[in-house]
């Protein structure tokens, strides 16, 4: 099938993480939690209710390009917010033939998900700040978007059914 490379992309609560680890099973890839890959000053500054500048973002998107250039022959999934255009571009930069599935929902939806995640570093603060900040994935880039009002099962597989489809 190739080295899929995929970015499970969206807000604070959108499921990126469960999406991304079952889209990874389903295709045999490796799962890598982009908030694994953040410096610990930018954990700490999300967990004090401070968003990240851009500059923060910089070194962590780098290090995304960079686990998902170096995918192995399995491939890979990485969970990551990638939430504008020019971080997906940077990512892009370093592994261009990522594939973007963005996880959209309703307001009240991710409020409730973030609100229910005790002992998370990103607070529920943070969510308007992220909602402020997402750009769609565009028509040009690689990508789809996807409702999390489905069930992550259905997430994943047509994540991997997109992905295979590509590989044939």
């Amino acid at each position: 099938m190739g080295r899929p490379r995929i970015v499970v992309m969206g807000v604070s609560g959108s499921g990126k993480s469960t999406v991304g680890r079952r889209a990874a099973e389903a295709l045999g890839a490796v799962f890598v939690d982009g908030d694994d890959l953040h410096p610990a000053a930018n954990v700490a500054k999300m967990a004090s209710g401070v968003p990240l500048t851009d500059e923060d973002r910089a070194p962590w998107l780098d290090a995304v390009g960079r686990v998902l250039a170096d995918a192995g022959p399995e491939g890979m999934v990485v969970a990551c917010s990638a939430l504008k255009r020019a971080y997906r571009d940077r990512i892009r930069a370093l592994a261009p033939a990522t594939l973007f599935a963005e996880l959209d929902g309703t307001v009240e939806l991710l409020a409730e998900r973030v609100t229910g995640r005790p002992g998370h570093f990103m607070p529920p603060s943070l969510l308007a700040s992220q909602l402020a900040t997402l750009e769609p994935v565009e028509a040009d880039e690689r990508g789809m978007r996807l409702d999390v009002a489905e069930s992550p099962d259905l997430l994943a597989a047509t994540i991997a059914d997109r992905v295979r489809a590509e590989f044939r």
